[in-house]
Formats: C-alpha cells, structure tokens, sequence
C-alpha cells in the first residue's frame, strides 16, 4: 500500500494514498472564531468552502509548524451517515509517498487515538497508518458538516 508520510512531532504517520484527493501547498485560511484549537480554519478549493483541521493539534501537540515542508491534505472524509466531505488536513514535515508492505503491518498494540491504525517498521523507523474517516469526534463532526455534502 502507498502512503503519503508526514509527522506529528518526531513520530511518522501514513495516510493511504486512496483516501487522499490532492496535496496543496499550505494556504491562508478564513479563522472560524469560536471553533475549537483543532480547526485551523476555511480554505476556498474552487468557490467552495472546505473546512480544515491540524493533525498535530488533533493528536494534542502544538499545532503544526508553518514550515516549507508543511501541507495541506485534501481528503473525502465519510461520516457514520455514509456521508462523504471534503476535509482538509495540515499535515507538518510531508515527506512523500513510501510504499508500505501490507503484510508488514501489524495491530499498534494501543488504542491512544481512534484514527490511529496498524503500524509498521523500516530502517527509519516506525510509521503508523492514520484513518481519515475514524479521525473526527462526534461533536467536531456535527461542526463542521452542516448542509449538503461537500
């Protein structure tokens, strides 16, 4: 399986390249007053509005570093309803797409967080699979996602 590979901190994680709808640079985003650390804010992808949220924050680091290296990773999210969104991700130090033997991941052993998933090991280190439709609490989801699918 191919993964685009970014951090939260020092950790690596893989989103699966299926899921993901494109890779964009990072941009200004329209600030949602009100709304919680965890939403970085609006982006306009093509006169629609796409709701955006920072891994780092989500996974309770510091928000991502506005670094040279630092995305935004455009995603269908599908929601409980079958429902699917576009949600925008900032993703911290993106370092590119790396194949992933399936038969090399294994369960993480710990639940810490609902999106996170099965890992695996390499010669850097492990990488740990992140899923984008586990990845939003009811409330948030209820948040963002008001009207029509995106």
């Amino acid at each position: 399986m191919k993964v685009l590979v970014f951090h939260i901190g020092a950790d690596r994680y893989g989103l699966p390249l299926a899921a993901i709808r494109r890779v964009l640079p990072l941009m200004a985003l329209k600030a949602l007053p009100g709304a919680p650390p965890v939403v970085s804010g609006l982006m306009n992808l093509h006169g629609a509005g796409v709701p955006v949220i920072d891994l780092s924050a989500l996974a309770g680091h510091a928000a991502a570093a506005r670094r040279v290296d630092t995305r935004i990773v455009l995603v269908d999210y599908t929601g409980p309803d079958g429902v699917a969104h576009a949600l925008g991700l900032v993703a911290e130090r993106v370092q590119g797409v790396q194949q992933v033997d399936d038969g090399a991941l294994a369960p993480a052993g710990v639940l810490a967080a609902p999106f996170l998933d099965r890992v695996a090991g390499d010669a850097q280190g492990i990488v740990q699979l992140v899923e984008p439709d586990r990845m939003l609490p009811d409330a948030l989801r209820a948040l963002l996602f008001q009207g029509e699918p995106r």
